[in-house]
């Protein structure tokens, strides 16, 4: 990361020079805002730390002509004393953040280190809102990549596939994804839901049946192990086929062949059997309410998706992509989260997966005020919510990193309207929902 330092005073540019430096980040000074014109103009800068007041050109005028050049450059405002409607000037013209002198380096480590977490999250987010192939709806962290690796080398075969995994983690996505880069990606993908069709019904969806088979049965009936013909036959939630049909469908792995019901025919199958479960076969085998014959005959290629808590450097890209998918769907165009938002998102277990990720993004987007997304639109419940699985970077203890500043800000811009809290959200740019509930959180209206 490479930071600007613009200060006419030049004990404070080498002191912060030789502390950043410590940390680990490449920094470069510059006495005046005119000279860090220059340099702004030749070379690119990470994050830039700007005084509010030096001769010449200041912080604020250097602030506003990075604004008017296009030029995305987050700076942290350094103020003295008494500055405080100057940075919140500053903040309304651009700047990410402000600190005042006399100040502790720690707080500027903290402030720079949020930034890079939010930098590369923001990156992620924006990378996943390109993406348009459902290919991504698993992610493309280093855990997604290995499994898209297998992933393609079971496409390749012919093999039966078991797909496990906690509900939500996108097995039909995997399985189509199989289908989609085989050889037979042209024939039909064929899904059925075992868990959701009546044990009565479920012979006649799989096998067909024949006109006359039984009361009501007026005329023949395919199959989907025909209508598959050629492609891929998915059969989530095995673990719920009753035993009688597991050895029915046992018969189909092993001659390839099936009939319909009432028929006399046998029909040949040419089609790849992917299945997929919640559930625990192995266990399921032991206390006799799954076949062991039959499990092994699926479990010829098995895939394992991990569940998105283990995996949340995916969570920022999946973000993306889902959003995007969702502004397509539901006709809006809403464009990121709050960073409290993120905060809650980062913080949260996600029993439900990555379709619990997509259905709270739906919601929060129904009730949306705008186009930023706020931790209150997100609904979360705070019972799935895990302080240890917080990335190295957020703060959501109330520390001086986010919240002392929030709440000064909020504070200053409510007296200098007087208590109004619509001009005072205008002012912050936020809706007024956002400012009461952030008066209440504060206690500010007390």
């Amino acid at each position: 990361m490479h930071i600007l330092i613009v200060d006419d005073e030049i004990n404070i540019r080498e002191s912060l020079k030789m502390i950043l430096e410590q940390e680990g980040y490449e920094v470069s000074c510059a006495e005046n805002g005119l000279s860090a014109q220059r340099m702004l103009e030749v070379a690119p800068y990470d994050a830039g730390i700007f005084d509010l007041k030096m001769p010449g050109m200041d912080g604020l005028e250097l602030l506003k002509w990075l604004k008017e050049t296009g030029l995305d450059l987050p700076v942290i405002m350094i103020s003295a004393f008494g500055q405080v409607e100057d940075a919140v000037s500053a903040l309304k013209n651009g700047a990410e953040d402000y600190i005042t002198k006399p100040f502790e380096p720690d707080l500027l480590i903290e402030k720079l280190k949020l930034w890079d977490s939010m930098h590369n999250l923001e990156d992620n987010f924006k990378s996943g809102r390109n993406l348009e192939d459902d290919f991504y709806f698993l992610g493309k962290g280093p855990e997604a990549e290995k499994l898209y690796t297998r992933m393609k080398r079971v496409a390749r075969t012919q093999s039966n596939v078991l797909i496990t995994g906690e509900s939500g983690v996108g097995k039909e996505v995997s399985a189509r994804l199989i289908h989609d880069w085989s050889e037979q990606k042209d024939a039909p993908f064929v899904a059925l839901n075992v868990g959701g069709v009546p044990e009565n019904l479920l012979e006649s969806e799989l096998f067909g049946y024949e006109q006359g088979a039984f009361t009501g049965a007026d005329k023949m009936k395919q199959g989907l192990l025909e209508t598959a013909s050629g492609g891929s036959l998915f059969l989530d939630e095995i673990g719920e086929m009753p035993l009688n049909l597991q050895v029915k469908l046992l018969r189909v792995l092993q001659d390839r062949s099936f009939r319909r019901l009432g028929g006399l025919k046998d029909l040949t199958i040419d089609s790849r059997i992917i299945t997929a479960t919640n559930r625990n076969l192995e266990e399921m085998v032991q206390d006799g309410s799954f076949r062991e014959d039959l499990y092994y005959r699926l479990n010829v290629a098995r895939l394992a998706i991990p569940p998105l808590r283990s995996r949340m450097d995916d969570l920022p890209r999946l973000t993306g992509f889902l959003l995007e998918k969702l502004n397509r769907k539901m006709d809006m165009h809403v464009e990121t989260l709050s960073r409290e938002a993120w905060e809650k998102l980062n913080a949260y277990s996600f029993p439900g997966n990555i379709r619990e990720l997509e259905n709270l993004l739906e919601r929060a987007m129904i009730f949306a005020e705008g186009d930023v997304l706020s931790a209150e639109e997100l609904e979360l419940s705070d019972i799935n919510v895990t302080k240890a699985q917080i990335p190295e970077g957020f703060s959501t203890d109330g520390g001086r990193t986010l919240k002392e500043q929030e709440k000064d800000s909020i504070l200053a811009a409510l007296h200098r309207w007087e208590g109004n809290r619509s001009h005072a959200a205008k002012e912050l740019g936020i809706s007024r929902r956002t400012i009461i509930n952030k008066i209440k959180e504060y206690g500010l209206d007390e």
